[in-house]
């Protein structure tokens, strides 16, 4: 987590196809804007024609005047090497929407992260189809949007959570929200919707998978977490993680081991995204 930064720290994110020189030229490029490299991180998917990326974090004083010359100067490097590119100053602290049903393990770990100032985000609004998480939520003095949704009702659902979400947030975490979003939603925030889900698919698809797992025997609970993409729960993944169990676990042992791993999984993928450490490619991703 990113605590005591300095408030003069800026992030660069790069990807590009891979040639001999870029390493030199973007830090000859910071250092000519008088930039303190003080995290420099990189991989190439093949040393001789494949993709290059960088994440790098940089000081600078006088930082108002520096910075915006170095955005108004970084799209000219940034064509020669055909570079797709992401930079981030300081104060421009992310946005945050989380959707929830009725589960709350996972919401209440991310607004405790947020309550103890562990993850470095403004939550605007918390939306859901139920209401049963209203109080927990306002208790934390986030707004809660109830939007219920029924089969007939889905389009004009949707629709209304995208006029709550308009200008007010980045990215949106489901936080066990138990609704398949359309590709006309998905496509408002691509890359910017963060999903967790057990790892038991594609083995236990549907209702009660921690029973039938438990009756097949498991040795491994699991999460992922991911972008979503209109390919239900194979976007690109983030973070993954799983916790062994044995003979012992009932069915309803097996259900809390899960909720375990999935509140630890997704509150570290929220974690790399809001610190600008995950670059997409495909539908993969690159993790510094």
């Amino acid at each position: 987590m990113n605590t005591n930064i300095n408030a003069n720290r800026a992030t660069l994110l790069i990807s590009c196809p891979e040639r001999p020189g870029i390493i030199s030229t973007v830090s000859n490029f910071l250092l000519e804007h008088k930039a303190n490299i003080v995290h420099f991180d990189q991989h190439t998917t093949d040393p001789l024609a494949g993709i290059f990326f960088m994440r790098i974090e940089f000081d600078m004083n006088h930082f108002d005047e520096s910075f915006s010359k170095l955005k108004e100067d970084l799209p000219e490097m940034a064509r020669e090497y055909s570079m797709e590119w992401k930079l981030s100053g300081k104060g421009e602290r992310k946005r945050m929407a989380i959707f929830v049903s009725k589960m709350d393990h996972c919401l209440l770990e991310l607004l405790w992260r947020w309550k103890s100032k562990e993850l470095e985000v403004d939550i605007p609004l918390v939306i859901s189809n139920h209401p049963d998480m209203r109080e927990v939520v306002e208790g934390f003095g986030i707004p809660y949007h109830h939007v219920p949704i029924t089969p007939d009702t889905k389009a004009e659902a949707e629709q209304k959570s995208v006029e709550l979400l308009d200008g007010k947030v980045d990215f949106i975490v489901l936080a066990r929200y138990m609704q398949i979003l359309s590709p006309s939603f998905i496509s408002k925030f691509p890359n910017r919707i963060i999903n967790i889900h057990h790892s038991f698919l594609p083995a236990f698809v549907g209702a009660n998978p921690y029973a039938r797992a438990f009756n097949r025997g498991v040795k491994l609970i699991g999460a992922t977490a991911h972008y979503v993409t209109n390919d239900l729960d194979e976007g690109p993944i983030i973070e993954q993680d799983v916790q062994r169990v044995n003979h012992r676990h009932t069915a309803q042992d097996l259900k809390i081991a899960g909720r375990h791993v999935e509140r630890q999984v997704l509150a570290q993928a929220v974690a790399w995204h809001v610190e600008n450490k995950v670059i997409v490619h495909g539908n993969k991703t690159i993790v510094f």
